[in-house]
């Protein structure tokens, strides 16, 4: 059998994109590369691994066997480049973070810079998720870290709490709502929103509860950042829901006021959640310590 890491590599990443010109692109290799080396591993193992369709690829059960199997290698791999780190050589390290649209804007910013200013060695990837999605890119091993809701069915994964992390509702100030201290969603009527574009894992959450809610909502407009979400709604455009330190950031200098909402779903937590842990390489082991040590204990989630 002939075959290498980077066809192994190439594989994963065909699947996990869904077509094997993203997994080629993610892999750093042309299309037409990309399937001769395809073509090759089918080859070294004796059969079709993946069904080519119009809308992507599909696994054979051949293929899912040997995905298993490449992800356990590639980690492998990644363990022990990451303890290579500890004698002062091996390749650069990379450590995977899947987070929500909160902690990617407001909480991890910061602490990645801090790490990194202090682990040359190590590089990090990070990328906005919902957080049911992080949950289920964890137990495939796409990621390395996930840091999202509590919300999340997190069964199986090892899970330590980070931040509290609540959403509320702003207002602008003087708004008919900016003396309320609380409210539920419920009892908005014909209400114009300052929302997050459509691809926000956080917007998405959003939309689903209002569409639960039964009420009938207008977007008014569609930015980028939270930070803009209030810089509007401080303008009397509409109002909008952020989580509550962003709000507290903001409250000044946008001139908005924040209703805690009483809907359950808004009182959530964030969590950074992994693999079992003695699973991890050197490297992601450092980055899982470090986001710890701003929170310090272990929630135990239950096994599926």
């Amino acid at each position: 059998m002939r075959y290498d890491l980077t066809d192994l590599q190439l594989f994963v990443n065909v699947i996990d994109v869904g077509t094997i010109s993203g997994g080629a692109k993610a892999t750093f290799l042309t299309p037409a590369s990309a399937s001769e080396r395809i073509k090759g591993l089918e080859d070294a193992l004796g059969g079709p691994l993946m069904v080519r369709g119009k809308k992507g690829v599909s696994l054979t059960d051949a293929g899912t066997a040997v995905l298993r199997h490449a992800r356990a290698i590639l980690q492998q791999m990644q363990q022990m480049e990451g303890e290579l780190q500890d004698f002062g050589g091996g390749a650069q390290a990379r450590v995977r973070i899947l987070c929500n649209t909160s902690a990617v804007s407001e909480h991890l910013p910061r602490l990645v810079a801090s790490f990194l200013g202090n682990h040359r060695a190590i590089s990090i990837d990070l990328e906005e998720r919902s957080s049911q999605e992080i949950a289920d890119a964890i137990r495939d091993g796409i990621c390395d870290l996930g840091v999202l809701s509590d919300a999340a069915d997190t069964a199986g994964l090892e899970c330590h709490p980070f931040r509290p992390d609540p959403l509320v509702l702003v207002v602008p100030e003087g708004h008919a709502l900016s003396g309320r201290r609380t409210l539920s969603l419920a009892e908005l009527s014909e209400t114009e929103f300052v929302a997050l574009g459509e691809d926000s894992a956080l917007q998405q959450l959003v939309t689903r509860q209002i569409k639960r809610s039964g009420r009938r909502f207008t977007y008014r407009v569609r930015v980028r950042s939270l930070e803009n979400v209030c810089a509007v709604v401080g303008q009397g455009i509409g109002v909008g829901i952020v989580p509550a330190a962003v709000a507290r950031r903001a409250r000044r200098s946008a001139g908005i006021r924040a209703v805690r909402l009483l809907d359950a779903w808004a009182q959530r937590s964030l969590m950074v959640c992994t693999r079992r842990r003695e699973e991890l390489p050197a490297h992601v082991e450092k980055m899982l310590a470090f986001l710890l040590r701003q929170k310090a204990g272990v929630i135990a989630a239950p096994s599926s």
